[in-house]
Protein backbone atom coordinates (compact mmCIF):
# COMPACT_ATOMS: atom_id res chain seq x y z
CA UNK A 1 0.00 0.00 0.00
CA UNK A 2 1.42 3.32 -0.56
CA UNK A 3 2.46 5.28 2.14
CA UNK A 4 0.81 8.78 0.97
CA UNK A 5 -1.67 9.71 -0.92
CA UNK A 6 -2.96 12.66 -2.92
CA UNK A 7 -2.59 16.10 -1.59
CA UNK A 8 -5.69 17.82 -0.40
CA UNK A 9 -7.37 20.35 -2.18
CA UNK A 10 -8.48 23.72 -0.60
CA UNK A 11 -11.67 23.17 0.09
CA UNK A 12 -10.56 19.66 1.88
CA UNK A 13 -8.05 21.18 3.78
CA UNK A 14 -10.45 23.97 4.80
CA UNK A 15 -13.00 21.05 5.95
CA UNK A 16 -10.16 19.01 8.25
CA UNK A 17 -9.01 22.27 9.98
CA UNK A 18 -12.27 23.17 10.63
CA UNK A 19 -13.14 19.65 12.36
CA UNK A 20 -9.94 18.98 14.08
CA UNK A 21 -10.38 22.47 15.33
CA UNK A 22 -13.92 21.90 16.40
CA UNK A 23 -14.60 21.12 20.23
CA UNK A 24 -14.55 17.81 21.57
CA UNK A 25 -12.93 16.31 18.48
CA UNK A 26 -9.85 15.10 18.80
CA UNK A 27 -7.73 12.27 16.15
CA UNK A 28 -9.97 9.41 17.54
CA UNK A 29 -13.41 11.16 16.78
CA UNK A 30 -12.00 13.06 13.58
CA UNK A 31 -11.10 9.57 11.48
CA UNK A 32 -14.63 7.93 13.15
CA UNK A 33 -16.59 11.11 11.50
CA UNK A 34 -14.29 10.11 8.10
CA UNK A 35 -15.36 6.77 8.24
CA UNK A 36 -18.86 6.79 9.27
CA UNK A 37 -19.64 10.20 6.97
CA UNK A 38 -17.19 10.11 3.83
CA UNK A 39 -15.97 13.62 3.92
CA UNK A 40 -15.05 15.94 6.28
CA UNK A 41 -17.68 18.68 5.13
CA UNK A 42 -20.31 15.77 5.77
CA UNK A 43 -18.98 15.36 9.55
CA UNK A 44 -18.92 19.21 9.89
CA UNK A 45 -23.17 19.15 8.98
CA UNK A 46 -24.09 16.53 11.57
CA UNK A 47 -21.67 17.57 14.71
CA UNK A 48 -24.20 19.33 15.91
CA UNK A 49 -27.20 17.11 16.13
CA UNK A 50 -24.23 14.02 16.99
CA UNK A 51 -23.37 15.81 20.23
CA UNK A 52 -27.06 16.72 21.54
CA UNK A 53 -27.24 12.59 20.73
CA UNK A 54 -24.33 12.17 23.13
CA UNK A 55 -26.15 14.01 25.77
CA UNK A 56 -24.24 17.03 25.36
CA UNK A 57 -26.11 20.17 26.74
CA UNK A 58 -25.38 22.35 23.73
CA UNK A 59 -24.04 21.63 20.37
CA UNK A 60 -20.20 21.85 19.97
CA UNK A 61 -18.71 24.55 18.66
CA UNK A 62 -17.23 24.41 15.17
CA UNK A 63 -14.99 27.59 13.77
CA UNK A 64 -16.58 29.24 11.07
CA UNK A 65 -14.78 29.20 7.59
CA UNK A 66 -13.56 33.02 8.18
CA UNK A 67 -11.75 31.76 11.24
CA UNK A 68 -9.92 28.98 9.83
CA UNK A 69 -9.23 30.65 6.93
CA UNK A 70 -7.74 33.68 9.21
CA UNK A 71 -5.57 30.79 10.56
CA UNK A 72 -4.40 29.54 7.21
CA UNK A 73 -3.85 32.89 6.46
CA UNK A 74 -1.46 33.52 9.56
CA UNK A 75 0.31 30.16 9.00
CA UNK A 76 1.24 31.56 4.96
CA UNK A 77 2.80 34.29 6.53
CA UNK A 78 4.54 32.90 9.05
CA UNK A 79 6.28 30.81 6.72
CA UNK A 80 4.06 27.52 7.84
CA UNK A 81 1.62 25.12 6.31
CA UNK A 82 -0.99 22.29 7.40
CA UNK A 83 0.02 18.86 6.08
CA UNK A 84 -2.60 16.11 6.42
CA UNK A 85 -1.72 12.54 7.15
CA UNK A 86 -2.33 11.38 3.68
CA UNK A 87 0.13 13.25 2.09
CA UNK A 88 3.39 13.17 1.16
CA UNK A 89 5.27 15.62 3.55
CA UNK A 90 3.46 13.98 6.73
CA UNK A 91 5.72 12.30 8.70
CA UNK A 92 5.65 8.72 8.03
CA UNK A 93 6.18 7.64 11.45
CA UNK A 94 3.39 9.34 12.95
CA UNK A 95 1.22 8.00 10.41
CA UNK A 96 2.21 4.83 11.91
CA UNK A 97 0.99 5.30 15.44
CA UNK A 98 -2.18 4.68 16.79
CA UNK A 99 -4.31 7.96 16.38
CA UNK A 100 -1.95 10.26 14.84
CA UNK A 101 -2.77 14.10 14.10
CA UNK A 102 -5.12 14.16 10.86
CA UNK A 103 -2.64 17.36 10.36
CA UNK A 104 0.00 19.24 11.33
CA UNK A 105 1.60 22.62 10.81
CA UNK A 106 5.45 22.66 10.22
CA UNK A 107 8.01 25.00 9.28
CA UNK A 108 11.25 24.14 7.64
CA UNK A 109 12.73 21.32 5.87
CA UNK A 110 9.96 18.48 5.44
CA UNK A 111 12.68 15.88 4.13
CA UNK A 112 13.85 15.82 7.46
CA UNK A 113 10.97 13.75 8.14
CA UNK A 114 12.16 11.06 6.02
CA UNK A 115 15.54 9.80 7.53
CA UNK A 116 15.36 7.39 10.56
CA UNK A 117 15.53 9.43 13.73
CA UNK A 118 15.93 9.62 16.90
CA UNK A 119 14.45 11.57 20.08
CA UNK A 120 16.52 13.17 23.08
CA UNK A 121 14.81 14.62 26.02
CA UNK A 122 15.39 14.99 29.63
CA UNK A 123 15.60 17.86 32.42
CA UNK A 124 15.19 21.59 32.17
CA UNK A 125 17.30 22.34 34.95
CA UNK A 126 20.24 20.02 33.13
CA UNK A 127 23.20 19.89 35.15
CA UNK A 128 26.43 20.58 33.11
CA UNK A 129 26.83 16.85 32.89
CA UNK A 130 24.26 16.57 31.40
CA UNK A 131 24.12 19.02 28.80
CA UNK A 132 27.34 17.70 27.78
CA UNK A 133 26.21 13.91 27.32
CA UNK A 134 23.35 15.38 25.53
CA UNK A 135 25.48 17.38 22.89
CA UNK A 136 27.69 14.26 22.53
CA UNK A 137 24.97 11.60 21.72
CA UNK A 138 22.70 14.31 19.46
CA UNK A 139 26.17 15.11 17.57
CA UNK A 140 27.07 11.71 17.15
CA UNK A 141 23.66 10.51 16.39
CA UNK A 142 23.63 12.65 13.60
CA UNK A 143 26.73 11.88 11.78
CA UNK A 144 25.21 8.40 11.73
CA UNK A 145 22.90 9.80 9.61
CA UNK A 146 19.96 10.23 12.49
CA UNK A 147 17.46 13.25 12.70
CA UNK A 148 17.49 14.00 16.51
CA UNK A 149 14.07 15.07 17.86
CA UNK A 150 13.24 17.14 20.56
CA UNK A 151 10.25 19.35 22.09
CA UNK A 152 12.85 22.92 22.42
CA UNK A 153 12.37 23.20 26.31
CA UNK A 154 15.63 24.38 28.12
CA UNK A 155 18.32 22.52 29.23
CA UNK A 156 18.63 18.42 27.73
CA UNK A 157 15.97 19.82 24.47
CA UNK A 158 18.11 22.90 23.88
CA UNK A 159 21.46 21.02 23.71
CA UNK A 160 19.91 18.21 21.42
CA UNK A 161 19.07 20.78 18.75
CA UNK A 162 21.64 22.74 19.15
CA UNK A 163 24.36 19.85 18.76
CA UNK A 164 22.11 18.92 15.88
CA UNK A 165 21.61 21.52 13.45
CA UNK A 166 24.09 20.94 10.74
CA UNK A 167 23.11 17.01 10.38
CA UNK A 168 18.98 17.60 10.90
CA UNK A 169 16.81 18.75 14.42
CA UNK A 170 12.95 18.34 14.55
CA UNK A 171 10.94 20.98 17.31
CA UNK A 172 7.87 19.71 18.30
CA UNK A 173 5.96 22.78 20.10
CA UNK A 174 3.46 22.16 22.49
CA UNK A 175 1.78 25.67 21.03
CA UNK A 176 1.22 27.25 17.86
CA UNK A 177 4.31 27.48 15.53
CA UNK A 178 4.28 31.01 16.46
CA UNK A 179 4.14 30.87 19.74
CA UNK A 180 7.59 28.75 20.58
CA UNK A 181 7.86 27.96 24.69
CA UNK A 182 10.28 29.01 26.49
CA UNK A 183 10.49 32.86 25.32
CA UNK A 184 14.15 32.45 25.59
CA UNK A 185 14.16 29.74 23.01
CA UNK A 186 12.62 32.16 20.55
CA UNK A 187 15.74 32.57 18.32
CA UNK A 188 16.67 28.94 18.62
CA UNK A 189 13.04 28.44 16.50
CA UNK A 190 13.94 30.67 13.96
CA UNK A 191 17.55 28.62 13.24
CA UNK A 192 15.40 25.03 13.60
CA UNK A 193 13.06 26.79 10.86
CA UNK A 194 15.62 27.62 8.78
CA UNK A 195 17.87 24.26 9.07
CA UNK A 196 15.63 22.04 10.46
CA UNK A 197 11.90 21.89 11.03
CA UNK A 198 9.09 22.73 13.45
CA UNK A 199 5.91 20.70 13.84
CA UNK A 200 2.80 21.18 16.12
CA UNK A 201 -0.44 20.20 15.93
CA UNK A 202 -1.99 23.03 17.63
CA UNK A 203 -3.37 25.89 16.46
CA UNK A 204 -1.81 29.06 15.42
CA UNK A 205 -1.79 31.51 18.18
CA UNK A 206 -2.15 28.89 20.90
CA UNK A 207 -0.25 29.53 23.95
CA UNK A 208 0.93 26.26 25.41
CA UNK A 209 -0.47 25.37 28.95
CA UNK A 210 0.86 22.34 31.19
CA UNK A 211 -1.51 20.54 29.84
CA UNK A 212 -0.40 20.02 26.27
CA UNK A 213 2.79 19.48 26.58
CA UNK A 214 1.74 15.66 27.12
CA UNK A 215 0.30 16.13 23.56
CA UNK A 216 3.84 17.20 22.42
CA UNK A 217 5.33 14.62 24.14
CA UNK A 218 3.10 12.01 22.33
CA UNK A 219 4.53 13.09 19.18
CA UNK A 220 8.38 13.95 20.05
CA UNK A 221 7.92 9.87 21.08
CA UNK A 222 6.24 8.96 17.80
CA UNK A 223 8.47 10.73 15.35
CA UNK A 224 11.78 9.11 16.72
CA UNK A 225 12.37 5.02 16.31
CA UNK A 226 13.52 5.14 19.68
CA UNK A 227 13.76 7.40 22.73
CA UNK A 228 16.81 8.72 24.99
CA UNK A 229 16.21 10.13 28.23
CA UNK A 230 19.48 12.04 29.47
CA UNK A 231 18.71 13.32 32.97
CA UNK A 232 14.92 13.18 34.27
CA UNK A 233 13.40 13.59 37.95
CA UNK A 234 11.08 10.89 39.37
CA UNK A 235 8.21 12.99 38.43
CA UNK A 236 9.13 14.53 34.81
CA UNK A 237 7.62 15.54 31.45
CA UNK A 238 10.54 13.01 29.94
CA UNK A 239 9.13 10.16 31.89
CA UNK A 240 5.67 10.61 30.13
CA UNK A 241 7.88 10.70 27.38
CA UNK A 242 9.32 7.40 27.91
CA UNK A 243 5.97 5.89 28.94
CA UNK A 244 4.37 6.90 25.80
CA UNK A 245 7.33 6.16 23.41
CA UNK A 246 6.97 2.37 24.89
CA UNK A 247 3.44 1.87 24.80
CA UNK A 248 3.46 2.69 20.94
CA UNK A 249 7.10 0.70 20.67
CA UNK A 250 9.45 2.54 20.52
CA UNK A 251 12.78 1.56 22.28
CA UNK A 252 13.26 3.50 25.48
CA UNK A 253 17.22 4.05 26.69
CA UNK A 254 17.99 6.19 29.82
CA UNK A 255 21.24 7.88 30.78
CA UNK A 256 22.50 6.18 34.04
CA UNK A 257 23.34 8.92 37.04
CA UNK A 258 24.66 9.52 40.26
CA UNK A 259 21.93 8.04 42.88
CA UNK A 260 22.75 11.45 44.82
CA UNK A 261 21.30 13.58 41.98
CA UNK A 262 17.56 13.62 42.12
CA UNK A 263 17.66 14.56 38.14
CA UNK A 264 18.90 11.12 38.18
CA UNK A 265 16.42 9.04 39.89
CA UNK A 266 13.80 8.81 36.72
CA UNK A 267 16.61 7.92 34.84
CA UNK A 268 18.03 5.20 37.07
CA UNK A 269 14.25 4.10 37.75
CA UNK A 270 13.97 3.44 33.59
CA UNK A 271 17.32 1.41 33.69
CA UNK A 272 15.59 -0.43 36.58
CA UNK A 273 12.09 -0.89 35.06
CA UNK A 274 13.98 -2.05 31.66
CA UNK A 275 14.88 0.88 29.35
CA UNK A 276 17.96 0.27 27.77
CA UNK A 277 21.05 1.30 28.91
CA UNK A 278 23.19 4.61 26.87
CA UNK A 279 26.79 5.22 27.80
CA UNK A 280 27.75 6.41 24.16
CA UNK A 281 25.64 6.96 20.67
CA UNK A 282 26.98 3.68 19.77
CA UNK A 283 24.57 1.77 22.11
CA UNK A 284 21.56 3.69 20.27
CA UNK A 285 22.89 2.98 16.92
CA UNK A 286 23.41 -0.89 17.48
CA UNK A 287 19.47 -1.34 19.03
CA UNK A 288 18.21 0.62 16.47
CA UNK A 289 20.05 -1.11 13.57
CA UNK A 290 17.57 -3.47 12.67
CA UNK A 291 15.12 -0.64 12.28
CA UNK A 292 17.03 1.54 10.13
CA UNK A 293 16.99 -0.53 6.80
CA UNK A 294 14.16 1.65 5.94
CA UNK A 295 10.99 2.89 8.02
CA UNK A 296 7.72 0.56 7.73
CA UNK A 297 5.20 2.53 6.59
CA UNK A 298 2.10 1.19 8.13
CA UNK A 299 -1.52 1.64 6.77
CA UNK A 300 -3.54 3.77 9.52
CA UNK A 301 -6.94 1.60 10.29
CA UNK A 302 -9.82 3.37 8.71
CA UNK A 303 -8.02 6.01 7.30
CA UNK A 304 -6.44 4.64 4.10
CA UNK A 305 -8.89 2.25 3.14
CA UNK A 306 -12.35 3.71 2.39
CA UNK A 307 -15.33 1.77 4.34
CA UNK A 308 -18.70 2.02 3.20
CA UNK A 309 -20.91 2.63 6.02
CA UNK A 310 -23.82 4.61 4.13
CA UNK A 311 -26.38 1.82 4.38
CA UNK A 312 -26.02 1.12 8.21
CA UNK A 313 -28.72 2.60 9.66
CA UNK A 314 -28.08 5.14 12.46
CA UNK A 315 -28.01 3.71 16.00
CA UNK A 316 -31.61 3.74 18.16
CA UNK A 317 -32.09 4.96 21.87
CA UNK A 318 -32.05 1.19 23.22
CA UNK A 319 -29.01 0.68 21.20
CA UNK A 320 -27.45 3.97 23.14
CA UNK A 321 -28.75 2.70 26.27
CA UNK A 322 -26.74 -0.52 25.66
CA UNK A 323 -23.49 0.85 24.86
CA UNK A 324 -23.93 3.38 28.08
CA UNK A 325 -24.89 0.41 30.50
CA UNK A 326 -21.80 -1.47 29.29
CA UNK A 327 -19.48 1.63 29.66
CA UNK A 328 -18.11 2.37 32.96
CA UNK A 329 -14.86 4.44 34.54
CA UNK A 330 -12.67 1.01 33.58
CA UNK A 331 -11.50 1.22 30.89
CA UNK A 332 -12.84 -1.49 28.12
CA UNK A 333 -11.46 -2.09 24.60
CA UNK A 334 -13.86 -1.58 21.45
CA UNK A 335 -13.98 -5.52 20.33
CA UNK A 336 -15.52 -6.36 23.51
CA UNK A 337 -18.24 -3.70 23.37
CA UNK A 338 -19.20 -4.97 20.06
CA UNK A 339 -19.58 -8.70 21.39
CA UNK A 340 -21.10 -7.26 24.86
CA UNK A 341 -23.93 -4.98 22.74
CA UNK A 342 -23.71 -6.94 19.47
CA UNK A 343 -24.36 -3.76 17.80
CA UNK A 344 -22.75 -3.01 14.34
CA UNK A 345 -19.50 -1.37 14.10
CA UNK A 346 -20.80 1.37 12.49
CA UNK A 347 -23.10 2.17 15.07
CA UNK A 348 -21.20 1.31 17.80
CA UNK A 349 -18.25 3.98 16.22
CA UNK A 350 -21.50 6.36 15.98
CA UNK A 351 -22.26 5.84 19.74
CA UNK A 352 -19.17 6.57 20.67
CA UNK A 353 -18.51 9.35 18.68
CA UNK A 354 -21.33 11.35 20.10
CA UNK A 355 -20.01 10.44 23.89
CA UNK A 356 -16.61 11.81 22.46
CA UNK A 357 -18.32 15.01 21.10
CA UNK A 358 -20.50 15.16 24.43
CA UNK A 359 -16.75 14.89 26.52
CA UNK A 360 -18.04 12.21 27.88
CA UNK A 361 -16.10 9.81 26.89
CA UNK A 362 -12.21 8.99 27.30
CA UNK A 363 -9.92 7.29 25.28
CA UNK A 364 -7.09 5.30 26.18
CA UNK A 365 -3.99 3.61 24.35
CA UNK A 366 -5.04 0.04 22.69
CA UNK A 367 -8.46 1.23 21.57
CA UNK A 368 -9.76 1.21 24.10
CA UNK A 369 -12.62 3.44 25.86
CA UNK A 370 -14.27 5.00 29.45
CA UNK A 371 -17.20 6.88 30.41
CA UNK A 372 -16.46 9.86 31.88
CA UNK A 373 -18.58 10.85 35.22
CA UNK A 374 -20.93 13.31 34.76
CA UNK A 375 -20.50 15.02 38.13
Amino acid sequence: MSSAGPMLTDRQRLSWLRLIRTENVGPASFRGLINRFGSAEAALAVLPELALAGGAARPSRIPSEGEVEAEMAAALRFGARFVAIGEPDYPPLLRAMELPPPLVAIKGNAALFAPPAAAIVGARNASAAGTRMARLLAADLGHAGYVIVSGMARGIDTAAHEASLATGTIAVLAGGLDRPYPPENVALADRIAAQGVLISEMPFGWEPRARDFPRRNRLIAGLGLGLVVVEAARRSGSLISARLAGEIGRLVFAVPGSPLDPRAAGTNGLLKDGAMLVTEARDVIDALAPQTGGVVHMPVPGMEEEQDFSAVPPPAESERALVLEALGPTPTHTDELLRHTRLHPAQLATVLLELDLAGRLERHAGGAVSLLSDT
